[in-house]
Parts: C-alpha cells; sequence; structure tokens
C-alpha cells in the first residue's frame, strides 16, 4: 500500500467487443496503492454445510447427478471414485443447471503421492458459451481429513465470479499423475447463516416519526451505470432505475468527435476499441433511450486532455515492444506495457493512440447536445461529471500521463473544463472530482506515488486533505468570478475488506455475508471502524457533508460508483437495500450502482423495493419520513407522497432469525397498511402478502422473515 490508507474497490468487470466476440476481462482498475494485492482464496471454513452432493463415497452419485469424463475410472456405492490418471484425463459430474448462491466447492480426496495437488485442475463448466477461471488445487484452501485423506474447500467467488449458472464440477490432471487418485466427496457447500426451523423470532423495536421535518428525495439516488454491451438491455428500466451514469474508466478517453472511440487504458492492454460493435451508435442514442424511459442521464466529461484517435491502436503494440509480461489474448497484438521483470516500459508518444481533447473541445460537445435538444422532447444530460477517477491517469493511463496527479493540476482541470461546459450550458449540473475512494480524498496521487508517512504535496498545501482544499479553492474561484463552478461533490466507493467481492463475485459464507452488509455502514455511521485494513471510521456521506458546510456550502453530494459484490447472494441484495435507503434518508443529490444488478438477482430486487416493488410501477416516496431501529440487525426507511397521506417504509431484516418488529407510529394519524410485500432471497421476487387494512394508532406489530425485505404501504386517515 505504500504507506496510503485508501477506500478500495475491488477488481471491476470491463467488458470488449474484440473481432466480434465478446471478451469479458477482471482486471485491477488502478494502481496497487489504490487495490492492494489480488484476493487471495479465503482460509477453510468453519463446519462448511453440504447442500448438494455430487458424489459420495457412501452413496455414491448424489440425486440427479450424471457421471461424464474421459479418466479410467471405478465408483459405486460404500466406496471412494477411483481415477486413473496416468495419461492425465478427467472426471465430470454433471447436474441439469444450477443456479448461482452455493458457498463454495468441497473435495475430500485422497492422493497417491505427495506433491499431487500441483497436478489437478478444478473448474465448473456449461453448455451455454461461458468461461470459468481454472483453478489448481495448490491453491485451495486445505485440511487434512480422517483416515489421511485430505479436504479441500474453492469459494465460489473463486470458481464462478461473474455468478453464472453452471452443469458441471471438472476434475482434470494438467499433467500425468502417478498412481490413482481416490475421491470420498465432491459437494456445494451451502451459504449464509441458517436457522434452525421453528426457532423463535427475536423482538426489535422501530420508530416511525411522521412529525419530524422531512426533505425531498433526489431520483437520481436510484441510478445505475451504463453496460456498453448490452445497448439495447431493458434490465434498468425494469427494475425502476432513475438515472444512468455514462462512465468508468474508458469515458476519459472517448471521443464525442467520432462517437465509438475508446481507450482500455490498463484495465486491457491500453487498447483503442469500440466497445459496442455499432458504428452508428453515439452518446445521442444513449440519451434518446433514457428519454424515452423517464431516465435522467449522467455525462462524463473527458478533461485529461487525450481522447482515443480511432478504434485499432495500442500503446505498446507487439510489433514495437516484442518482450512484454502478457499480450491481449484475442489476438496476442496490444501489450499490458510491462517488462517480462514487471517493470514500466517509457511510455509512448501521446499520439499513437489519442489526438487532444481540450476544454474548448468539451464546450463544442456540450454546445451539440444542447442544439440538439431544441429538437427534444426534454432535456439530454441533467449532470455533467468531469471525467473519472484522476488520481490515478498516473497507472491507468500512464501512456497518455504518465506523470502523477497533483493537487494544482486536479484544481486546474476542473476550473477549465467546468468553466467550458458552464459557458455551453448555463444550467448545468456539474459534478467533480469523481474519486476513486478514500485514499483519493486525502491525498493527490504525488502524495500516493511518495509513498510512507510523507505526503510532500498535502504537506505544500496547507496539510489539508485533497477534497477540502479543493472544495476552498473552487469556492474561492467562485467569488472571485461570480459564477458557480461546481454543484455536485463526487467520490466512489467499495468495501475493501477482504471477501467482499465486486458484482457477482465475493465470497458468501456466514461471517462475510454479515460483514458486507456491516460494511454499509462506512457511508453513515460515526461509531463504524472500518472491518478492512483501513482500520478507523470513514463515516464519508458525514465528512463530505462537514468539508462541504466549511469550505463551499451548498454543494450536494454523489456517490458515483458503488458495488457491494455477491449480487445473486441475499447478503449483496440486503446491503444494496441498505445503501438505497441511506441515501434516501441523508439527502444525498444522486449515486449511481456499478453497472446493474443482474435481472431475478437479489440485488436486482433490492432496487424492486423501492422503484417498483408491485411490478406495476409503484414506489418509494418523494419525501423522507424520519425513521430508527433501536435493533442491529434490522433498519426501517420511510417516506410519504407529496400529498402526505400515502407512505412507503422499507424494513431490511439482516439476521436470518426472523424478526417480531414493533413498530412505533403513535406521531402519525391513525394509519392502516394496505399492501405488504416481501423477499426473502429465493423464490420469484417480492411477493405480495395479506395486509389487514385494521387501523392502528400507536404500534404496528409486524413479523418478518430472517434475512429479508419488506415494503409496507400505508395509508393516513
Amino acid at each position: 500500500m505504500n504507506g496510503a490508507r485508501c477506500f478500495a474497490a475491488p477488481h471491476k468487470r470491463h467488458l470488449l467487443l474484440v473481432a466480434g466476440l465478446f471478451v469479458c476481462a477482471w482486471s485491477c482498475k488502478g494502481s496497487a496503492s489504490k487495490r492492494g494485492t489480488a484476493e487471495t482464496e479465503r482460509p477453510f471454513p468453519e463446519n462448511p454445510r453440504v447442500a448438494e452432493r455430487a458424489y459420495d463415497a457412501k452413496d455414491g452419485l448424489g440425486k440427479g447427478w450424471s457421471d461424464y469424463g474421459w479418466a479410467p475410472r471405478t465408483f459405486g456405492p460404500s466406496q471412494p471414485a477411483k481415477l486413473d490418471l496416468t495419461t492425465s484425463g478427467g472426471w465430470i459430474l454433471a447436474h441439469e443447471e444450477l443456479q448461482a448462491g452455493y458457498e463454495g466447492l468441497l473435495l475430500r480426496l485422497r492422493a497417491p503421492a505427495a506433491g499431487w495437488e500441483e497436478f489437478l485442475e478444478v473448474r465448473l463448466d456449461s453448455s451455454r458459451p461461458n468461461v470459468y477461471p481454472r483453478i489448481r488445487l495448490k491453491d485451495a484452501a486445505h485440511k487434512p481429513a480422517e483416515g489421511g485423506s485430505h479436504d479441500y474447500f474453492i469459494a465460489m467467488s473463486t470458481l464462478d465470479p461473474q455468478g453464472l449458472p453452471f452443469e458441471q464440477i471438472v476434475l482434470r490432471a494438467v499433467k500425468p499423475l502417478a498412481g490413482k487418485l481416490e475421491i470420498e466427496l465432491v459437494a456445494l457447500t451451502a451459504s449464509g447463516a441458517q436457522v434452525p426451523a421453528g426457532a423463535a423470532a427475536r423482538e426489535g423495536r422501530l420508530v416511525l416519526d411522521c412529525l419530524a421535518q422531512g426533505h425531498d428525495i433526489n431520483p437520481m439516488i436510484y441510478g445505475v451505470a451504463y453496460n456498453f454491451l448490452k445497448v439495447d438491455d431493458p434490465a434498468p428500466f425494469e427494475m425502476g432505475a432513475a438515472a444512468r451514469r455514462w462512465g468508468g474508466n474508458a469515458a476519459t478517453r472517448f471521443n464525442p468527435n467520432i462517437g465509438h472511440a475508446w481507450n482500455t487504458a490498463n484495465d486491457w492492454y491500453f487498447r483503442n476499441v469500440n466497445y459496442t460493435g455499432r458504428d452508428s451508435f453515439s452518446p445521442d442514442d444513449f440519451f434518446e433511450e433514457d428519454l424515452r424511459h423517464g431516465v435522467r442521464t449522467a455525462l462524463t466529461i473527458p478533461t485529461l486532455g487525450w481522447v482515443a484517435k480511432d478504434t485499432r491502436s495500442s500503446s505498446f503494440p507487439a510489433s514495437r515492444f516484442p518482450r512484454q509480461q502478457s499480450f491481449a489474448p484475442e489476438d496476442g497484438a496490444a501489450g499490458n506495457g510491462l517488462a517480462p521483470d514487471g517493470k514500466p516500459l517509457p511510455a509512448p508518444p501521446p499520439s499513437q493512440t489519442s489526438v487532444r481533447f481540450l476544454p474548448k473541445d468539451a464546450s463544442a460537445w456540450v454546445k451539440r447536445i444542447r442544439e440538439r435538444d431544441q429538437n427534444r422532447s426534454g432535456r439530454s444530460v441533467d449532470m455533467y461529471i468531469l471525467d473519472n477517477e484522476p488520481t490515478l491517469w498516473g497507472s491507468t493511463h500512464r501512456d497518455v500521463h504518465p506523470s502523477p496527479v497533483s493537487y494544482d493540476e486536479l484544481l486546474e482541470k476542473i476550473v477549465d473544463y467546468g468553466s467550458a461546459v458552464r459557458e455551453a450550458d448555463p444550467d448545468a449540473v456539474i459534478a467533480a472530482p469523481a474519486e476513486w475512494g478514500w485514499t483519493g480524498l486525502l491525498y493527490s496521487e504525488v502524495d500516493m506515488k511518495a509513498g510512507g508517512r510523507d505526503k510532500p504535496d498535502r504537506m505544500a498545501h496547507g496539510n489539508l486533505p485533497l477534497a477540502a482544499w479543493l472544495l476552498s479553492k473552487i469556492h474561492e474561484h467562485e467569488q472571485k468570478t461570480g459564477k458557480r463552478l461546481l454543484d455536485v461533490f463526487d467520490v466512489h466507493f467499495y468495501p475493501a475488506g477482504n471477501g467482499i467481492g465486486m458484482g457477482a463475485s465475493g465470497s458468501t459464507d456466514a461471517g462475510t455475508s454479515a460483514r458486507r452488509i456491516r460494511a454499509v455502514r462506512a457511508l453513515w455511521d460515526p461509531k463504524y471502524r472500518d472491518e478492512s485494513w483501513i482500520g478507523e471510521p470513514v463515516q464519508l456521506i458525514p465528512q463530505l457533508k462537514a468539508w462541504i458546510d466549511k469550505y463551499d456550502p451548498g454543494v450536494g453530494i454523489s456517490i458515483g460508483e458503488y458495488n457491494f459484490g455477491a449480487e445473486n447472494h441475499v447478503s449483496g441484495g440486503l446491503a444494496l437495500a441498505e445503501a438505497l435507503g441511506r441515501f434516501g434518508s441523508l439527502g444525498i443529490t444522486s449515486a449511481f450502482y456499478w453497472t446493474y444488478p443482474p435481472p431475478g438477482s437479489p440485488a436486482y430486487w433490492a432496487f424492486r423495493a423501492y422503484r417498483n416493488y408491485d411490478g406495476k410501477g409503484a414506489r418509494f416516496g418523494d419525501v423522507s419520513v424520519q425513521a430508527q431501529s433501536f435493533d442491529a440487525g434490522a433498519s426501517l426507511f420511510a417516506s410519504r407522497d407529496r400529498g402526505g397521506k400515502r407512505f412507503t417504509a422499507v424494513l431490511l431484516n439482516f439476521e436470518p432469525q426472523p424478526l417480531n418488529a414493533r413498530i412505533d407510529v403513535s406521531t402519525c394519524r391513525a394509519l392502516s397498511i394496505t399492501r405488504v410485500f416481501s423477499y426473502t432471497g429465493t423464490g420469484p421476487g417480492l411477493e405480495e402478502a395479506k395486509a389487514s387494512h385494521e387501523e392502528i394508532s400507536r404500534v404496528l406489530p409486524l413479523q418478518v422473515a430472517g434475512s429479508s425485505i419488506t415494503v409496507l404501504e400505508l395509508q393516513a386517515k
């Protein structure tokens, strides 16, 4: 970490269109100072619970499992399976499609010789064109078992990082193995904590305060990011997303004058590409789609100074740099810019891949957008974001920006490009600096490159955190010029704890699942000490509000990217539902999930709880109502419509134990429950339950299932 503290984002998925084929690349978005080391396989879980038994030595093949493979083998009840791998080969256990949601794969094996883990590979497979990682057994968590056998555990976040359905478990010898391998158990383990059937519910007190001053909820907190490979995907609109963000690392070098040229930077071999594969696609198509669906748009404006000149060039081509650490697997023509020993190669001239994009070019683009708006029924862009994660440019985009970003450079970029946008669109909402995380708010890239405790750039700027200094200087500029430069302070948020994951990846054992949900508290809770290497309270939104109040009053807050991993597990859904509730209760301006949850996943239903819980457009209200939970394992969020008679509440039970909730509504006029919807991480989604419609004047009693999301519709008299 070079002595720097950060609020790190794990690996993000970057999707490229290469030679007509979709390639999914999981790679670090930034430098080691941002991300840290790669996540390693977690320790062997305590008392793993078998959820799906593919094979065991006692009963043979599990129910619904079939035996395939190409290695000579014998197996059956009351004896271990024996595989002859002297000529390589392997064994496949197949079942009709299995969904994501397991904790991991558990194997019990007896080795014919020491060191055999080097020779055996494990993976999942499917009849679909999916790609799953290949894991050597030597990298799995391991512990000895009885009778000289060995137990191995591989988390599903490692085997299936995208949370794809699968049909096969494959064991393969990558080299010939002397002797026969004996297999006693192949099983998928259950994720999350379990409560015995019939366990007593705990009691929980919650309060709904109808007299407290409320505030408007900005619908842009229900935003998502755009997936450029799914140009016509209806999922964001079906789940009720209220805004979409055009952004990400590649947006830094998107060329609006070409319309489909991007650069993948160090995420994927510094290549110029056409992400969508459609030469006709442009931001205007994106704007039109949002306008048709009544969705607001946030647009990233490049400010680095260079954008892609075409869709073919690369910064470190194999033809000029034949000795590199790795090359793009789709064609081998572009390298990663690292010598075989891992040292960075000298940056080429930026003109090799890029052309200049100056403030006047940004102004011209915005003017074109506003001119086209004259022929549209609505405003194309509701928020302009000044670039993306600038204090990582010296690593992410080092091919055109090899020097680290300083306090002064970042301010200059915001002033120059922000002024250009304001001149072209006086009514614009402008957001910056789109910082990548906690360390990016405290220090510049110059400081992070310096390492250790010495922060030369920060010390040269009054020892102020970078965010505070930027706000103060932007405010000074506004006072001098009389022009508002910044409307929203934008920062990205990704929990840094081990195993949290990203998108569909992430461990789902009971401990990690609970920690994933607790990690949301880093957004708001001053008493929560972050459970990663940060090891101290982050309280991100209150801290940003304090800096804003002191240095540039009136600026809003945007969480421009965030994600909690495990989208296909109920813990990922609960974490997202908690974050959405906090965004509304804390009154921030906007938030954009990266990118958007898979349809039907728990994270998808978390969005639906606020934006379309009945499938017919019913949603959380426009005005936040103060609510509080006195149960640490539950949260309550409430809202009302502008008429003040219809209330909507979302009750989250984070514990696997059921909850007898007693909601104090004594400050409200007499209420009645009109509808109730609940989701427990399984089943078809938010299901409507029978509502009593009885009038309630003091306490609303409600029993909810463990690990659940409940939506209440309430009507005031």
